[in-house]
């Protein structure tokens, strides 16, 4: 199922480069988050600087995909023309416990009615969209 509805702008990574990398290892489904190589701190979105020191020496990590519920919105009114037959749906924020608890956004997959308990365990569901030009993939989230 595609979470893409016609009419919403295609992802694609940053002009500046800065999130590439993310974008390149989902493709391939992989998930990395930023850390810092001077603190050890890791962070989500991609930036330039550390969130907690302020170092510009970030790379990008692999990460094994999963996490938990850190907080949800389930959306009922949509935010985009292109969403107004697509609700109820789930976001959820998870959160990345053995990554300083760094947290990303994604569309919680299945029942758009499901029961939502902060602190579940999540994996993260690669979507591929290659018939778009250009290709892009999503990552979404599902309860283990």
């Amino acid at each position: 199922m595609s979470y893409l509805n016609p009419g919403l702008p295609i992802p694609v990574p940053a002009a500046d480069g800065l999130d590439k990398p993310y974008w390149d290892a989902i493709a391939n489904d992989r998930l990395v988050l930023q850390v810092c190589e001077d603190c050890g701190t890791y962070q989500w979105g991609p930036e330039w600087i550390c969130h907690a020191c302020n170092s510009s020496n970030l790379r990008f990590e692999e990460i094994e995909p999963k996490g938990r519920i850190y907080s949800y919105e389930r959306v009922w009114h949509p935010v985009h023309p292109a969403l107004k037959d697509q609700g109820p749906y789930i976001i959820v924020l998870v959160e990345f416990p053995e990554q300083s608890n760094a947290r990303m956004v994604g569309n919680l997959i299945g029942d758009p009615h499901q029961e939502v308990v902060i602190g579940t365990p999540v994996s993260a569901v690669f979507e591929h969209n290659n018939e778009s030009d250009p290709a892009f993939t999503l990552v979404h989230w599902k309860v283990d």
